[in-house]
């Protein structure tokens, strides 16, 4: 390809600018389409993690495989167990767990600080840097001194180790404006929590842990674990666990070693032996995309679908054009070009398309990358990093390459075979068009069988959307509002907490239009649900019975707040609401679990929650099951406790019902907590609205996308094969006057070459239903209350493919319906 080439090749484009035009679009939405997808593919599957020799570090997970519990935290025991039994194979293993904590500022007004705990190696395990003063040393991660023994006199014990903190950049500029002085100061916390600060974190540290992890990823403080080791109380569980494996050992060989030191804690501890205790290594990278990756794989799957269908329109245009110029390349081949030179020629002008395109593509790209950052669901990690970069740019160079060897080889090779002699006798101003035609078919099947897989995607994915719609929550969203109040929870006795509890929820129904006040922890899909484990007799002489279960923390009238339905028994009242009472109320999923065909009010269950082993509660009633971390998921089975059960001042997520616009009540909400305590933190304000719209973004993300991608594509198609037929039409003029001549109607013609539209997209739906039957296999994890191969969303979407290629159809049949026979016959 030389200069030569591509200026003859752009001369002869801008003869024909309209071709050139609809060819460079055709191409730009294809590779824009798959340049903006990549780029989220690139930043959130591929890139690597910007910590350490990040291709060495594995997340160390623990499951509960009897319990169906999966990700569960490491209690401060498991963890230096694990630690202690794997040195051969981790150069080091570190924990993590963040929380959300309230500071007071120098004039006294809190704030909400984003706060991690770490053991104190984790920094340099994963290559952290400081920008201003010292990391955490293992003397800060020293154990606290053990209590003093009970009568022991005031005094004897040893006073309690400082706590350590970091803070990270973007904080330490906001609070302290980068002042060095802040080093060695003391934060005012909650009560005695006042940690000690020690360094500054390099700007832009973050966690990369999946969502469903509810880790922080950018915390504002971190502070140093000191780890105390308990060996007869495993239950305090909390961290998530990095490690870095040692050089040379494989991730199956640190699997060993871990499977080794699980065997061995079951052999020692009852509790994890029955609960099947289990520790997974999983690369650090692939645990964190693992919630996403399904629907990144398949938006890519569909993007490329699209670029493909791009690539087929273009490429029968390109032999349209090939085609009529037959004469012209015949005559270049009489004069002695060779077979190379000429399908050289098409080859270069193929490949300014597609450069054309892809400088089309990228602008495209860039407006488009803008609109995804828009709709991206919360669980996409590293959405701040997507963006075009030299990668993405070297993608789009090779789909843009790719795609001009795909239209461009077709044409070129139909070119580069010119019949000479039959071409120059020819008379017809038509006759290049006989030449290439079931080429140009098989392209249009081939874009009908791409496009009715792209459509059943979306088909599927519309299907999975309506599902959504229609699964109940198990509470009412209208008109509830809810937020976090965060601070001082009222006073040290349980009475004291109960009373300031009391003062807010009366402050809170004193708002004029508030019809109802409750609060829990955690809330129905705001996340933070951790598993406890549930028995019944049977779990006494068999503790390998015990089962996981969710549980909140509630306040009475929650279930009256949220209208979730009373299927038996009673709710919670403020009698129950008093420490000492072991009262429970449990979901229909749970009753049919424990106690199947018999009434659960009135039975007991074995509950672990206050104590480090099992004890009795009391079920007073049974509420609808609530979806509690995803509307697509029922999730585990539920029981709820009243605040007072843990001692009063435990819930922090409130909700007032009111019957307009709940958004209005956020200054009232605001000034009723200021009356109560000046002190105390309202955050996190949003109705339960948005919180059902954020469980059902990652479907209405992959159905907008694939949608827009089948739409787009079934349009190409349709185009295409409306290129055909026209082509078709104006090939078999002389036909089409010979058959009027004889007799034929209009009705007989048009039927003709409708006829041959439906049987060129019959054979392509039969090809696309096939590759759709095997590829949408891949969906199954994004699918709700549909199969990939659910025989309506077929039927529907070949039903609609027909009517597309019927309209197609329609204006060339019409054509050659309204062609008079004498004309059609003079003309050729």
């Amino acid at each position: 390809m030389t200069l030569q080439d591509l200026a003859f090749a752009g001369r002869t484009l801008r003869k024909s600018p309209i071709f050139a035009l609809t060819a460079a679009l055709t191409i730009a939405l294809g590779i824009g389409a798959s340049t903006a997808i990549f780029s989220v593919t690139n930043a959130v599957l591929l890139r690597p993690i910007p910590y350490k020799d990040p291709d060495r570090l594995v997340i160390v997970a623990s499951d509960m495989r009897n319990r169906n519990v999966r990700d569960f935290p490491f209690s401060n025991e498991n963890f230096i167990d694990l630690r202690d039994a794997t040195k051969d194979s981790f150069q080091d293993l570190a924990g993590v767990f963040t929380f959300r904590n309230i500071f007071t500022r120098e004039d006294g007004t809190p704030e909400r600080v984003r706060t991690a705990v770490i053991t104190t190696n984790f920094f340099g395990l994963v290559g952290a840097k400081m920008v201003l003063g010292r990391d955490f040393t293992n003397a800060d991660g020293l154990p606290q001194p053990p209590p003093p023994p009970p009568g022991a006199q005031p005094g004897t014990a040893p006073p309690p180790l400082p706590i350590m903190a970091i803070l990270s950049y973007e904080y330490f500029q906001r609070r302290y404006g980068l002042n060095p002085a802040a080093i060695g100061q003391v934060m005012s916390g909650n009560g005695p929590f006042r940690p000690q600060i020690v360094g500054v974190l390099a700007r832009g540290f973050q966690l990369y842990f999946p969502s469903s992890a509810n880790v922080e990823p950018v915390p504002e403080v971190w502070l140093a674990n000191r780890l105390g080791y308990d060996n007869a109380n495993r239950n305090g569980v909390s961290l998530n666990v990095v490690g870095r494996l040692n050089d040379g050992v494989s991730l199956e060989r640190a699997q060993a070693a871990a499977d080794n030191s699980a065997a061995e804690t079951r052999k020692n501890f009852l509790i994890e032996r029955t609960a099947g205790y289990a520790i997974r290594v999983e690369p650090m990278r692939q645990h964190l995309v693992s919630e996403v990756r399904p629907a990144i794989l398949a938006l890519m799957g569909a993007v490329i679908f699209l670029l493909l269908i791009a690539c087929a329109n273009v490429a029968n245009l390109l032999l349209v054009r090939a085609s009529l110029r037959q004469r012209e390349l015949a005559v270049r081949a009489a004069i002695g070009a060779s077979w190379w030179h000429l399908a050289r020629q098409m080859l270069t002008e193929a490949f300014l398309l597609s450069a054309i395109g892809s400088i089309g593509g990228l602008a495209l790209a860039w407006l488009g990358i803008h609109e995804l950052l828009v709709i991206a669901p919360a669980n996409l990690p590293r959405l701040d990093t997507v963006r075009i970069d030299s990668v993405v740019l070297a993608f789009t160079a090779l789909a843009g390459i790719v795609a001009a060897v795909i239209f461009g080889l077709a044409s070129a090779w139909r070119a580069s075979r010119p019949n000479v002699m039959d071409v120059l006798r020819g008379t017809s101003r038509n006759e290049g068009l006989a030449s290439g035609g079931p080429l140009r078919k098989l392209v249009v099947v081939a874009e009908v069988a791409l496009s009715f897989v792209l459509l059943i995607g979306s088909g599927l994915m519309f299907r999975s959307f309506l599902e959504l719609q229609r699964i109940d929550p198990g509470f009412d969203p209208r008109g509830l509002l809810t937020f976090q109040v965060l601070g001082n929870r009222g006073g040290k006795t349980p009475e004291e907490r109960a009373a300031f509890m009391h003062q807010i929820q009366d402050r809170l129904r004193g708002i004029n239009g508030v019809k109802s006040v409750t609060a829990s922890i955690p809330f129905p899909l705001a996340g933070n649900f951790s598993p406890i484990r549930w028995g019944t007799e049977e779990a006494l002489s068999d503790p390998g019975k015990f089962q996981a279960t969710d549980f909140q923390i509630v306040l009475p009238g929650y279930f009256e707040a949220m209208r979730t339905a009373l299927i038996a028994g009673r709710t919670f009242t403020d009698s129950d609401n008093v420490p000492g009472r072991n009262l429970a109320i449990i979901d229909q999923q749970l009753a049919e679990k424990a106690f199947p065909r018999q009434s659960a009010v009135g039975k007991r269950i074995l509950i672990r929650i206050k104590t480090p082993e099992a004890e009795w509660v009391e079920v007073i009633g049974v509420v609808a099951h609530q979806r509690e971390e995803s509307l697509a998921d029922r999730g585990r089975e539920q029981v709820y406790f009243v605040d007072g059960f843990l001692g009063s001042g435990t819930v922090q997520q409130w909700a007032i019902r009111t019957d307009s616009d709940p958004v209005k009540y956020g200054p009232d909400i605001r000034e009723a907590i200021k009356a109560v305590d000046p002190h105390l933190l309202v955050t996190d304000m949003q109705t339960m609205d948005v919180l059902l719209e954020r469980a059902q973004a990652g479907t209405r993300f992959s159905l907008l996308l694939i949608g827009v991608f089948a739409v787009i594509a079934a349009l190409l198609a349709g185009v295409g094969l409306y290129g055909v037929l026209a082509t078709v039409v104006r090939q078999r003029t002389a036909e089409i006057g010979v058959r009027m001549t004889l007799g034929a109607g209009p009705g007989q013609i048009f039927n003709l070459i409708v006829g041959q539209g439906l049987r060129l997209t019959a054979i392509g739906i039969v090809a696309g239903a096939i590759a759709a039957f095997a590829l949408t296999r891949a969906m199954t994890t994004m699918l709700v209350g549909v199969k990939p191969s659910d025989p309506a969303t077929f039927a529907t979407i070949a039903v609609i493919f027909f009517f597309i290629a019927a309209t197609a159809s329609w204006l060339p049949a019409w054509r050659a319906a309204s062609l008079d026979p004498t004309v059609a016959l003079r003309e050729e």
